[in-house]
């Protein structure tokens, strides 16, 4: 698959993200927000996407979509609010460092995890073992300090969604 092809699958998901993140639809913000993703997919297109058959998979992109939606609005939510009932009582903080296994295969399969944990307000991916294939936490509500306690807690949902997508 060349470059070409590879651009311009990306130019219409940066465009929506772009669009996503500025709040605003208007004429001036459509059209920056097309011009810096054909520049950015014409850039790195080809470091971006190492799989260009994956990217006409609508199940994938159906995945892509639920999870974004269900994360942005029942995940975040529930961890906003675990961190708000901390915040008025400290007592109950039992933060430390866990380590969760993961069984994903690919890199985006894996930051996409690590980052869903760290974006997710209460955990902070700390670091990746890739040959033992676990993820450090820290985590400010230890529930359960054992590897399939924590992975149930924290990232078994994030595994779940992000081998759909890209694995």
């Amino acid at each position: 698959m060349n470059r070409a092809v590879i651009a311009l699958s990306l130019i219409i998901p940066l465009t929506l993200l772009y669009l996503l993140y500025t709040g605003s639809i208007s004429l001036f913000e459509l059209l920056l927000g097309i011009i810096a993703s054909i520049i950015i997919a014409a850039l790195f297109g080809d470091i971006l996407v190492s799989s260009p058959g994956k990217l006409y998979s609508p199940v994938r992109w159906f995945w892509l979509l639920f999870y974004g939606l269900y994360y942005l609005t029942l995940i975040e939510a529930k961890a906003h609010w675990l961190v708000i009932k901390l915040i008025f009582n400290p007592s109950k903080i039992r933060a430390g460092i866990v380590r969760i296994p993961y069984s994903v295969k690919t890199d985006y399969a894996i930051t996409t995890i690590a980052n869903s944990i760290t974006n997710t307000p209460g955990t902070v991916t700390v670091d990746i073992d890739e040959e033992r294939k676990k993820l450090y936490i820290h985590w400010i509500q230890i529930v359960d300090e054992s590897e399939e306690g924590a992975h149930k807690h924290i990232s078994e949902v994030f595994e779940k969604y992000a081998s759909r997508i890209f694995d």
